[in-house]
Formats: structure tokens, C-alpha cells, sequence
């Protein structure tokens, strides 16, 4: 299994953007693909975005789409979520995610390491 670090959340007002960032341990990263999810207070974790192994190939949840980029860099180890135009509904705690194939996936379950969580709070 891979480690998993987030970074960068906090509290931003609507229309504002955050950079969140995930670093991973070991060797052989671009063997995972990426994903980030979400959950909201009383809600489910929702899936956000994920990225193949290379980062030639991205997905998004509808609610990012248009507004969140995910990208990786696999010689720093690392995973990245450039958010914008953020708003209310945005607030949650963000969770970064490897799955043990470099095809990326929105299923959660197809996840088998996730990170701690960083919390990101946008205030209208």
C-alpha cells in the first residue's frame, strides 16, 4: 500500500480557489491511479476527480467539472487539485486516494489507500 498526505485545504470565501496536494510514498507511483473525494457533514463521500497513472487520462464528478483540475507529477510523488471558483456547497473534508491500477476509476471502493483528510471550508 501506498501513504497518502494531504495538504492546502482551509478556509476560503465563494469565488475564491485552494490548491490541495497529496503526496504519496514509495517507488513506483505512476503505477496508482489518483482520485479525490469528499464528504461533506452528514453527507456521503462523494467522488471528485481522478487521474490515470501517466496523467494522460482525467475524470470528474459533475460538481467539479469546469471548476477543479486534478493533476499529478510522478517524479515528485505527488497529486494535485486546483480548485476554483469555489463555493459553499464546496465545504467538506477532501480526501486523496490510490488505487492499486494505473487505470483511474470514480468508485471508491476501487480505492485501497487514502489519506488522513485536509479540511476545506469556503464561506459565502
Amino acid at each position: 500500500q501506498v501513504q497518502l498526505v494531504e495538504s492546502g485545504g482551509g478556509l476560503v470565501q465563494a469565488g475564491g480557489s485552494l490548491r490541495l496536494s497529496c503526496a504519496a510514498s514509495g517507488r513506483t507511483f505512476s503505477s496508482y491511479a489518483m482520485g479525490w473525494f469528499r464528504q461533506a457533514p452528514g453527507k456521503e463521500r462523494e467522488f471528485v476527480a481522478a487521474i490515470s497513472g501517466s496523467g494522460g487520462s482525467t475524470y470528474y464528478g459533475d460538481s467539479a467539472k469546469g471548476r477543479f483540475t486534478i493533476s499529478r507529477d510522478n517524479a515528485k510523488n505527488t497529486v494535485n487539485l486546483q480548485m476554483n471558483s469555489l463555493k459553499p456547497e464546496d465545504t467538506a473534508v477532501y480526501y486523496c486516494a490510490a488505487r492499486g491500477s494505473r487505470r483511474y476509476s470514480k468508485l471508491e471502493a476501487d480505492f485501497g489507500s487514502w489519506g488522513q483528510g485536509t479540511q476545506v471550508t469556503v464561506s459565502s
